[in-house]
């Protein structure tokens, strides 16, 4: 291995370590909280990290698979952070004539 593919192969990997770090701090402010907003942007955030996981790790072991796997991930997270948005949207609606 060239030194250029040694940097490569441990620039990735670092990717990966920091990627899941940053997996695991957005599943602290899921759990923590504390409001509604707060949670829905942490999944938005570990949604966007789970794809850019899936995106490093596609170009580490050379499989186009991840890929398809990270585009259908974006769709999906898209759709719920939309329905997750509206339902607060919903409940802030609620409060507001409540009062």
């Amino acid at each position: 291995m060239t030194d250029n593919q040694t940097f490569f192969a441990q620039a990735l990997d670092l990717s990966l370590i920091l990627i899941g770090v940053a997996i695991l701090l957005g599943l602290i402010r899921l759990w923590r909280g504390p409001t509604l907003s707060d949670r829905v942007v942490a999944l938005d955030m570990m949604t966007s990290a789970v794809i850019g996981f899936c995106a490093v790790y596609a170009v580490k072991t050379r499989t186009e698979a991840f890929l398809d796997i990270a585009v259908a991930l974006a769709l999906v997270s898209f759709v719920s952070v939309l329905a997750l948005a509206r339902y607060a949207i919903r409940l802030a609606r609620r409060s507001d004539s409540d009062d």
